[in-house]
């Protein structure tokens, strides 16, 4: 029996069966795609990126972040080095430019600064590596986000045009599709529903938001990259200039000190000269030397006792307040001490011994008085062989006493006499070459608690 078809009413349309789709589609809307990929790369749905590049990146960023640290400790070493070496230059420079500097002490002084100067050029050194290493890593990772920028526009396109081959119909409205998917997860199945994708169409999405976000990792690398090094170049350039500062002041102490070297080397030359006169005779140097100690030893037992009566007289205090000065500006010829000079004599196991400083100046040069003080003795030793040598005394306290010997005594003989109380920096008595001496010097002694004592210790 024939059937009648059933009437249908104006207006509706049958519901088009699921029909699958022909390998080769047609021409989508180009607004479809374009709206579906920046969804596809922006949500952080709760799929995780993909692939280990991802994983690269973050660590490397947390390695750059472990170097930046040692960087910055490396930095802060550094500084407290370059802080070091500038008080040890500026000090020594100080020294160098102050009285009567001690060449020999001054010299360990510089040799130790050039040492420090190396350690603080290495430290410095390994930062201008480091900054050159982090420029090379930044040309390398700029390389890797140019290429991962190349690759997710590639796999953008791929799946572009994908999704234009798989657009068929003009069912539910893609946009609002997309703005009610879930998750990234739901939009990859909404429109995949939708569109047809395959399981290669969901698997390239995911690829490529896992490469947007690798994307945006390695950003992150470049930015704190080029962040690193820069800080590190600014503060490598400001240590360049602190190192360029030292080693001019270094080259200026250096300099400083071979003129005043070669000063005292002038002077010892001429020292050395007459030396070698009085040398010629051996047997009449060793006598005098040992009437040069006897008479020293007669003379500092007399002013001994000369000062234990004006201290009974209440003349000196029984202590000294204070340091002492220098009593003049001049070339030190001869530290306190052990010496090379075999014209000084035997003290304790130092085979010859200097019991004082010498200062090399002009004929005439103006001494002064180390520190307050009353005189007690200012004339020639009374117990010295002939040449005798003229000396200054003056006691600053009942312990303390400061010796100048070989002034002048004629052309310009002693400002002062036994008794006067004298003051700091007054001028007692002019250089000159009374004694056995080899050139115009002053030998300055001090004697603290009957021993001579080095005369450093009190200025």
């Amino acid at each position: 029996m024939r059937r009648h078809a059933t009437p249908i009413a104006a207006g509706w349309m049958p519901p088009r069966p699921p029909r699958a789709l022909p390998g080769r589609a047609v021409s989508v809307r180009l607004l479809a795609a374009l709206l579906v990929l920046p969804l596809l790369v922006g949500i952080a749905g709760p799929a995780p990126a993909r692939g280990d590049e991802l994983s690269d990146a973050v660590a490397r960023q947390k390695a750059l972040a472990a170097r930046v640290k040692a960087q910055k400790e490396e930095v802060a070493k550094l500084r407290s080095l370059q802080g070091g070496l500038a008080q040890e230059i500026a000090s020594t420079t100080k020294a160098l430019k102050g009285i009567n500097a001690n060449l020999e002490q001054t010299k360990a002084r510089i040799a130790s600064l050039g040492k420090q100067i190396t350690k603080v050029r290495s430290v410095y050194e390994d930062l201008v590596a480091q900054v050159a290493l982090l420029d090379r890593q930044v040309v390398v990772i700029e390389e890797e986000q140019a290429q991962k920028t190349r690759e997710l526009q590639e796999r953008k396109a791929i799946l572009a045009a994908r999704l234009r081959e798989a657009y068929r119909t003009d069912r539910t409205p893609l946009v609002q599709t997309l703005l009610t998917a879930g998750s990234f997860t739901d939009l990859v199945v909404d429109v995949g529903s939708y569109l047809d994708l395959g399981d290669q169409d969901r698997a390239l999405a995911e690829r490529i938001e896992a490469d947007a976000r690798t994307l945006e990792a390695l950003r992150g690398l470049v930015i704190a990259t080029r962040t690193a090094r820069g800080e590190l170049r600014e503060e490598t350039l400001a240590q360049k200039k602190q190192l360029d500062a030292r080693m001019k002041e270094l080259r200026a102490a250096k300099t400083r000190l071979a003129k005043l070297q070669d000063e005292t080397e002038r002077q010892l030359a001429i020292q050395r000269t007459t030396y070698a006169r009085l040398a010629k005779n051996k047997t009449a140097l060793q006598t005098a030397i040992v009437r040069d100690v006897a008479a020293q030893k007669k003379l500092a037992a007399q002013i001994a006792s000369i000062v234990a009566r004006q201290r009974n007289l209440g003349n000196i205090p029984s202590q000294y307040n204070g340091t002492l000065r220098w009593p003049m500006e001049a070339v030190v010829t001869q530290e306190f001490g052990c010496t090379g000079f075999a014209w000084e004599p035997p003290v304790g196991s130092c085979s010859h011994f200097h019991q004082g400083i010498d200062l090399a100046a002009p004929m005439y040069t103006p001494i002064r008085a180390a520190g307050d003080g009353v005189v007690v003795f200012a004339g020639p030793n009374p117990f010295d062989p002939y040449p005798r040598a003229w000396i200054v005394i003056i006691a600053h306290s009942e312990s303390l006493q400061t010796w100048y010997a070989h002034v002048d005594n004629a052309t310009r003989p002693p400002a002062v006499s036994a008794g006067d109380r004298v003051s700091a920096g007054q001028v007692i008595a002019y250089i000159g070459m009374t004694g056995r001496t080899t050139g115009p010097h002053l030998h300055w002694a001090v004697v603290s608690s009957d021993s001579f004592v080095n005369p450093r210790f009190f200025v």
